[in-house]
């Protein structure tokens, strides 16, 4: 089993840690040059303030809901993820760090534990060690992890995790295949343009097909939504 660990609103939750009196406010950080929205809180998100939107675009939205504006602060988050990270060690033998904001943790071998625990138990840690809210996704393979954590940050009444183990169709075919990591979007077109609409229908698709135009990458995603796993951990 492998779980991915996701800082939800990276920047924002890193700015709010500072000031908890912008939690439950809309809030958006900007890109270098002040230009661009290169975060937002779920408050702003519905808003309908979209990721990379210019500011000049949305002054008037911004004064209207008192939207707080922040500049990228790169140090502070650089710091945070540092803290996130090594809080994160503890949980599992080996871990990937695959950005500033996200880890895959190794669980092999811990299929027998209570998961929805464990998972409980990271989310706690790390919100009253760094002060940020995390999503879990827990699956057999990095893909179907990186979809658990999806499903799990899209369930505003859930616990913030998802343990996906047994029989998972039911929530493949909750999930866009342009939504699958490692899916761009040419390849999103293509394949909806052939009937492939929803994770399941790549998980269903003849090997042979898949390869063909999406290439062996694309034949080892298909693989891991059937739960066989074929992308390695890099761990450190």
């Amino acid at each position: 089993m492998v779980a991915l660990v996701d800082v939800n609103n990276f920047y924002v939750s890193c700015e709010r840690v500072f000031c908890p009196a912008l939690r439950g406010v809309p809030v958006v950080v900007l890109s270098n040059n002040d230009g661009c929205v290169v975060a937002r809180s779920d408050e702003a998100k519905a808003l309908q303030i979209g990721m990379g939107q210019p500011v000049f675009e949305i002054r008037d939205l911004i004064r209207k809901n008192r939207v707080q504006v922040f500049s990228s602060n790169y140090a502070l988050y650089g710091d945070m993820s540092s803290r996130v990270m090594n809080t994160l060690r503890q949980f599992a033998p080996a871990m990937e760090v695959y950005s500033v904001d996200e880890s895959f943790l190794d669980f092999g071998g811990m299929e027998r534990f209570d998961l929805a625990a464990h998972a409980r138990n990271i989310r706690q840690t790390v919100w009253q060690w760094v002060g940020v809210p995390v999503s879990v996704g827990i699956a057999p393979t990095k893909v179907l992890a990186k979809i658990a954590n999806r499903l799990a940050k899209k369930d505003k009444q859930g616990e913030g995790f998802r343990v996906l183990s047994g029989c998972w169709d039911t929530e493949l075919r909750a999930v866009e295949v342009g939504d699958v990591w490692g899916i761009g979007g040419q390849y999103a077109a293509f394949l909806q343009r052939h009937g492939v609409k929803t994770a399941y229908d790549l998980a269903q698709a003849n090997d042979a097909w898949v390869r063909k135009h999406l290439t062996v990458v694309g034949l080892r995603i298909k693989k891991e939504l059937q739960g066989e796993p074929c992308i390695d951990l890099e761990t450190d």
